[in-house]
């Protein structure tokens, strides 16, 4: 198996006046391409903290960061610009969609900054949201789709540049059940077809649905055992 990511020993500390506040604690993780990882844990668990971390929006304290075969901490801002860009796809709680934009064009703004001519983009664009059940949606304002619709949008835009890790931040917070029991649904068939996805949640629900959970509590990370793929 391929190893997308790698942490070891990551520690992560905030200084309040002369007080030291350590947020992570000697956290030992490792994707494999193809894994499914949900990291679940309650508010001030650190869940937060290491979501910033793996997509590269903050720095540890200490540690070591492997990412994609390239050791984060070594970067400049200009290179981890890059790394988010190209090796991250990111989906949030609120969508974090532009609301003058149609779906279409939400999609291919990541490869406007990458540069792709116009033709290819477009065309990428809108395999991707046929992909994610939205071939009739791509002309529609956000303002014209469902929660569940922006949110696939979300996930068109965050896989378009083929990254390594779909990073999703509690990708189902504010949906209904129904509808975030559908996102997860078409994560697993994402997943199916060979996407590594790791998703940030509190929701013991949501978490089960993936193949490997990690608990983070107080900083410190502990796994389950990891479950049989089924195709």
């Amino acid at each position: 198996m391929q190893t997308v990511l790698s942490m070891r020993n990551i520690c992560k500390s905030y200084y309040i006046g002369t007080g030291e506040l350590k947020v992570l604690k000697n956290v030992n993780l490792s994707i494999e391409k193809g894994d499914f990882l949900s990291i679940l844990g309650p508010s001030g668990s650190g869940k937060s903290t290491l979501m910033n971390i793996i997509g590269c929006l903050d720095t540890p304290t200490s540690g070591e960061y492997i990412l994609s075969g390239r050791n984060i901490l070594n970067m400049d801002e200009f290179e981890l610009a890059l790394v988010r860009n190209r090796e991250i796809g990111f989906i949030f709680q609120n969508f974090c969609i532009l609301p003058r934009l149609t779906a279409l064009q939400n999609v291919e703004l990541p490869l406007i900054y990458s540069g792709m001519p116009f033709s290819e983009r477009k065309i990428k664009a809108m395999e991707i949201l046929e992909r994610v059940g939205l071939s009739d949606k791509m002309h529609n304002l956000p303002n014209q789709l469902s929660g569940g619709q922006q949110q696939r949008v979300a996930i068109a835009r965050a896989m378009i540049t083929n990254p390594s890790v779909l990073l999703a931040d509690e990708p189902t917070g504010a949906l209904d059940q129904k509808t975030g029991d559908q996102i997860v649904s078409l994560f697993e068939q994402l997943n199916r077809d060979g996407i590594t996805i790791v998703m940030i949640t509190h929701d013991c629900n949501i978490a089960v649905r993936a193949r490997r959970i990690i608990h983070i509590l107080d900083g410190i990370v502990s796994e389950q055992e990891l479950k049989p793929f089924v195709s």
